[in-house]
């Protein structure tokens, strides 16, 4: 049996030992201050989240994906993350993937058992047909949950890189992995109830993780999502607005070139900076990898 009482994730904070007698405002002032610790948290982490990201991108090129794997709220937090991939950056959904312990089901409702298993992550990992080329990032506040330490094994014997996102120092997971980023954030306002900072915490990371590898992907020229999914009326408008900031020219032009490139983002920037028809933009994205700062030679 683990003493849970050593982890700074479920020991007891001195700031809101009268937490039930505090009122709403002193609550938000109090939850506020402590989720400041956070920030300085990860800042401390940064050069392996660094390595992470490298990590990723390079797997990526070469054809691999990024999967996160997590319990409870860790995993919501990488299926989070991984949903968000596709329409932000054009990706498939099978790019970048959330398992969680006990399947799409416990994304809403808590599946018993699912996350001490040490057999349930690896079959996971083995249904997705798990290559050398993909990196795996396990996720457990508490750092010692046998779903994620058990797959994080099996994802080493492939020749994987892997990552572990523990918000204790010295975590079980973070010994099961090549690379823990492990930023400490105290004790939570409620006692062990790590969807607060410590989730707080992880969700960040993840930002940290997908942004920089899909820059790294060409998915971005500037600081725009130029290969954004123009899947509702807002996204629509985004597209537009996205052109127009990238070229300086009017919503009337943005608007015809998005519609002579079916849409493409990056392909309508190509067109209406280097004065090109639909086909010869295509071939000066293909040539410079996608990338549009290379395909306006900039």
């Amino acid at each position: 049996m683990v003493d849970l009482t050593k982890l700074t994730t479920e020991s007891r904070n001195p700031e809101t030992m009268n937490l039930d007698e505090m009122t709403p405002l002193e609550i938000v002032q109090v939850m506020n201050n402590e989720d400041a610790h956070v920030i300085e948290a990860i800042r401390g982490e940064l050069p392996r989240i660094a390595q992470a990201i490298e990590w990723t991108t390079e797997g990526m090129r070469a054809g691999g994906r990024i999967i996160y794997m997590g319990a409870g709220t860790s995993g919501r937090l990488g299926v989070l993350d991984a949903a968000e991939c596709p329409p932000t950056f054009g990706v498939s959904p099978d790019l970048v993937v959330g398992l969680i312990a006990g399947g799409e089901k416990a994304f809403i409702h808590a599946v018993e058992g699912a996350e001490d298993s040490p057999t349930m992550g690896v079959d996971d990992l083995k249904a997705l047909g798990l290559t050398d080329k993909d990196v795996v990032i396990g996720l457990a506040a508490s750092g010692r949950t046998p779903y994620v330490a058990h797959a994080l094994d099996y994802a080493r014997s492939v020749g994987c890189h892997t990552v572990a996102i523990a918000c204790n120092k010295g975590s079980v997971i973070g010994g099961h992995a090549d690379l823990a980023i492990e930023p400490v954030c105290g004790p939570e306002v409620l006692t062990g109830s790590t969807r607060l900072k410590a989730g707080t915490a992880q969700k960040l990371i993840l930002n940290m993780i997908s942004t920089a590898t899909m820059v790294g992907m060409g998915k971005v020229y500037q600081n725009l999502m130029v290969d954004v999914q123009q899947t509702n009326e807002k996204l629509v408008t985004r597209a537009q607005n996205i052109c127009m900031a990238a070229t300086e020219c009017t919503r009337e032009e943005a608007t015809e070139a998005l519609a002579a490139a079916n849409g493409h983002v990056k392909t309508a920037i190509v067109m209406i900076l280097n004065g090109q028809d639909v086909e010869g933009a295509t071939a000066a994205l293909e040539a410079a990898g996608g990338r549009v700062r290379g395909a306006i030679g900039a």
